[in-house]
């Protein structure tokens, strides 16, 4: 068979599986199958064997662990100590719980790696309190939906794992590549912040002492440390990304059940089932994924998708707006995970013959993903967040379009300038990548 004649099989079946509410792993999985099935040289028993290799990873074992982490982050009331101090640095700005929703999510990106854990913690807590202080739920809902995606741009980032895994490049410097844009992001949405609190009067806190600040620092400090131990760890050749992700889990119990003591013994089995459940899903998503991009591969239509690009001349910038392009469509539709493993092997090559850095193009990847999470139809962290204000997510997307659109240019800086967020790996390891 042809390169083109498997791309007419598989994506077009995929895709209407997808919109018959198929659920995408199993969607992956059902679209392999007539091309084993067609293709003499191929078995159907090798769809089940390249889902098993992918599963024998050392390094997958972090996706579990980082999810546990993040869940006993939050039943040990991490958050709360974040919001009172993002409360302490801002908010006295106008909107100022909004201010907050930003802040404490992006110190919470640093502990959890989970834009879904981020959502549903922060999410719960903030969003009663803003609808209850006079904001209006589809801000409410827009905000914490939104500003739980830096999740997994802020390292530690889940996506980062299986995406240097997958890739082979180095975590280490993904992690470092991922602070920039996500400090950027986070300032394009306070930005968005301010303009909801300009036109509709949001009120504001009265600005904090510094004795308070401190206070609230003292507090925090503990959990704060989670990203520097794990990707400190990590950059200085301390540990390998799995083992950052299970001292997380143990740094987080010792938080949770000795430091603060708001966790006990009747909460494990609620946090080890929930942590399970969200493992299973990406983890079965992996596996299909991987034998979807296998057949992608085998065929060598990543190759001819380069081959049908080169006569147009390529270049690094119109690569770059390509690979967004194509992540941000992809996303709308199926989660990150399988994303990556799909359509990031077929424009890896594509990416190479423009001479763009392997980490530059993971970034871009990843942020352009990250919209994915609040647009419709697959949104899950815009779905969490409706489900906790109590709204319908039609009534929340004029919202959320404009506080995305901030976050439009801090995309279009990073795959102009790629420089900007190539320079802190450049900086701290030169030598691994």
């Amino acid at each position: 068979m042809m390169a083109w004649e498997v791309a007419a099989i598989l994506f077009p079946l995929f895709i209407v599986l997808v919109v018959l509410r198929v659920p995408v792993a199993i969607a992956l999985g059902l679209s392999c199958i007539p091309v084993f099935l067609i293709e003499e040289r191929l078995t159907p028993f090798l769809l089940m064997n390249e889902m098993f290799k992918s599963y024998n990873s050392f390094l997958l074992l972090a996706v579990p662990f980082f999810l546990l982490a993040a869940n006993i982050m939050n039943a040990a009331g991490i958050t709360d100590r974040l919001v009172q101090l993002s409360r302490a640095m801002v908010g006295h700005l106008p909107g100022g719980l909004g201010h907050v929703n930003v802040v404490v999510s992006m110190l919470f990106a640093g502990i959890s790696g989970s834009s879904t854990a981020d959502a549903a913690g922060i999410g719960s807590l903030l969003i009663p309190q803003m609808k209850k202080q006079g904001y209006s739920s589809s801000f409410s809902v827009a905000i914490t939906a939104c500003s739980s995606v830096m999740g997994v741009v802020i390292p530690p980032s889940i996506l980062m794992v299986v995406w240097g895994g997958l890739m082979s490049v180095s975590i280490g410097g993904l992690f470092l590549a991922g602070v920039i844009p996500g400090i950027l992001i986070a300032g394009s949405q306070m930005l968005a912040v301010y303009v909801f609190a300009k036109i509709y009067d949001y009120p504001m806190y009265t600005r904090s002492s510094l004795k308070g600040f401190l206070i609230a620092l003292f507090h925090a400090l503990p959990p704060l440390m989670t990203p520097l131990i794990i990707v400190g760890g990590i950059v200085g050749g301390f540990f390998t990304p799995t083992e950052a992700s299970v001292i997380a889990v143990l740094y987080s119990v010792v938080l949770g059940g000795l430091f603060y003591r708001t966790i006990g013994v009747h909460n494990i089995p609620s946090i080890l089932f929930n942590s399970a459940k969200f493992a299973a899903m990406s983890l079965f998503c992996i596996g299909t994924a991987s034998a979807f991009g296998w057949l992608l591969a085998y065929f060598k239509i990543p190759l001819a998708v380069v081959d049908f690009l080169q006569p147009f001349g390529v270049g690094s910038i119109s690569t770059g707006l390509i690979v967004a392009g194509s992540f941000l469509l992809i996303g709308m539709f199926i989660d990150a995970i399988p994303a990556i493993i799909i359509l990031g092997t077929v424009l890896w090559p594509l990416a190479e013959t423009s001479h763009m850095h392997p980490i530059h193009f993971a970034i871009i990847g990843v942020i352009s993903l990250a919209f994915g999470l609040v647009t419709p139809p697959y949104g899950l962290c815009l779905l969490i967040a409706c489900k906790i204000g109590d709204l319908e997510v039609k009534h929340a997307l004029r919202d959320v379009a404009i506080v995305l659109m901030p976050m439009l240019v801090v995309l279009l800086v990073v795959i102009f300038f790629p420089e900007l967020i190539l320079a802190l790996p450049k900086m701290l390891m030169a030598k691994f990548i």
